[in-house]
């Protein structure tokens, strides 16, 4: 493990006065900082350390490579907060990290197209499979993160989204009114029904619903269960609104452009790999999380099928409208909303409403 290497190293140079490598091979040895705002509880961000960051050197030694990576690891806010991820690896405050960019409409409206076009697929890892090929076919998609001074390694998700209340709920129309904590481009799936959507972080949840600034919340199971949102929300709502691509793992443009070439391509395969790795794993968890909740006493019901319906259909086109705002802007949304739909329908999705 390279975790601690630098601490190490340090310590043991200083003990006997002299470096403990030599030239060559300190040279060769690259340090890099992987952070997130988010705990590695979530799989999402765990993936960074135990796949990018934990396989990182064995892959490099695999290659054949000179190089080795010296990792310092920060997480869980303690670097940047939700609202900063962007930013942190731009100022490259952190050399890699996760960035969500369903907090960045503006900034990164292409990165939301499946925000909105809910109710297309549950079925996150063929979903970041389409995106990070569309971001390779596309070039409107990794411009949008060279503007952010950022190379992007490989699109993060969460599986279907659900509906976490205080009060039971069983019904469409009690919407209307509501509170609902919907972060950032979530918000899109309320629209319609009359629920007021209030911005947060995940790690800002569970306060926000116990102080009932919110009366409910729209999220995974695999986010709910870590954060314990099933206390003060206990009713639990299956309504499979769709996986979603939340943001990514990228790494700052400067340091990026500085790496040699086996470590660049190393990572890139690890950052492909990365987006399989953490959706198989929350499609995996969810199940295990359901079970979990009951046993510590939520209450889970499925959705009616005519609810959900009412749910759909009274969506107003929001693709339709991003769309029109996004081109507004100068971005090729037309053409990234369309190769997306069309690439989940090849890929075996059933989408309830046909966006765009």
């Amino acid at each position: 493990m390279t975790h601690n290497r630098r601490t190490v190293l340090a310590g043991l140079a200083a003990a006997t006065g002299t470096a403990l490598l030599p030239a060559a091979a300190r040279a060769d040895t690259i340090r890099l900082t992987m952070a997130s705002s988010h705990p590695t509880a979530v799989p999402w961000v765990g993936s960074l350390s135990s796949h990018v960051v934990g396989q990182s050197n064995t892959r490099l030694t695999d290659a054949g490579s000179p190089h080795s990576i010296d990792w310092t690891e920060s997480y869980g806010g303690a670097l940047y907060k939700f609202d900063k991820t962007l930013e942190a690896v731009a100022d490259g405050l952190t050399d890699m990290g996760w960035v969500g960019t369903l907090w960045e409409e503006s900034k990164m409206p292409l990165q939301n197209v499946t925000f909105y076009t809910p109710f297309v697929t549950d079925d996150l890892p063929m979903q970041l499979a389409v995106m990070n090929q569309l971001h390779r076919d596309m070039p409107g998609l990794s411009e949008a993160w060279a503007r952010q001074s950022q190379v992007f390694l490989g699109a993060s998700g969460i599986e279907t989204y659900h509906l976490l209340t205080r009060e039971p709920f069983d019904n469409y129309a009690q919407l209307d009114g509501m509170k609902i904590i919907a972060a950032g481009s979530v918000g899109n799936f309320l629209k319609g029904s009359g629920a007021v959507p209030v911005n947060a972080g995940l790690p800002d949840f569970y306060n926000t619903l116990s102080t009932g600034v919110a009366d409910g919340v729209l999220i995974s199971l695999s986010g709910g269960f870590p954060f314990k949102l099933y206390e003060p929300a206990p009713f639990v709502t299956k309504v499979s609104i769709g996986s979603q691509m939340t943001g990514g793992l990228a790494v700052n443009q400067r340091k990026w452009r500085r790496l040699p070439q086996d470590v660049t391509e190393v990572l890139q395969t690890l950052g492909d790999e990365y987006s399989a790795v953490h959706a198989k794993q929350l499609m995996a968890a969810s199940e295990g999380y359901e079970a979990k909740m009951i046993e510590a006493g939520a209450t889970i019901t499925t959705l009616a099928a005519p609810e959900r319906q009412k749910w759909v259909d009274n969506l107003p086109d929001i693709a339709g409208s991003w769309v029109e705002a996004t081109e507004a802007r100068g971005a090729s949304a037309r053409n990234i909303l369309t190769a997306y739909m069309d690439a989940v329908t090849a890929a075996g999705a059933t989408p309830a409403r046909n966006w765009g």
